[in-house]
């Protein structure tokens, strides 16, 4: 099951945890203030708040083990430094190391992961540029319809446009681009 983007829950989990609790504490206000109302015991208001103190403790958790914006710039630094041979190698070893059978192709994908009978695209050959439009997705999205793949990536290490970024959102490509990629490899 995957949580839709724009559910409050996913949009809590997105922004720093602070504010996942103090809706958390203005939930437990309003319903300590209707069960009042009610003559129901003040602690059903701590349940009522709880998914979001459990959001607050989950953003609050993973922000705390994200890497920091110097050491995000550095780890993509380092992977611009790389020729395509080791890029390419890095990238399919992680895939591996998750438990993909990963396969070179050629064309708008440069790798074919399988796992579980689901098939993958992965578009990584101009992971080096310094701006990323939408040609290349519209690319990927053609070739995962043509060979009917379940999910495709598009690599990047260098700026995705909005306009790619809505396309991308759009077909469902995921881009792996900024800190997942500094995290990813």
């Amino acid at each position: 099951m995957k949580m839709h983007e724009n559910s409050l829950f996913a949009v809590l989990l997105r922004s720093p945890w602070w504010i996942s609790l103090l809706v958390a504490l203005a939930t437990a206000v309003a319903a300590r203030f209707v069960l009042a109302k009610f003559d129901m015991p003040e602690l059903y208001a701590i349940f009522v708040a709880l998914p979001f103190l459990v959001i607050s403790s989950v953003a609050g958790w993973r922000q705390l083990r994200a890497p920091s914006a110097q050491k995000v710039a550095a780890g993509i630094e380092k992977l611009r430094g790389q020729s395509w041979e080791e890029f390419g190698a890095a990238l399919e070893a992680t895939y591996r190391r998750d438990g993909y059978e990963v396969k070179r192709i050629h064309g708008a994908a440069d790798l074919e992961l399988e796992k579980a009978g689901r098939l993958t695209l992965v578009a990584a050959k101009r992971w080096k540029a310094t701006r990323t439009g939408v040609e290349p997705l519209r690319e990927l999205d053609a070739l995962r319809r043509k060979r009917e793949a379940r999910e495709a990536i598009y690599v990047a290490a260098g700026e995705v446009t909005d306009t790619a970024r809505e396309f991308a959102a759009k077909t469902g490509i995921q881009l792996l681009d900024g800190a997942a990629l500094a995290a990813r490899l």
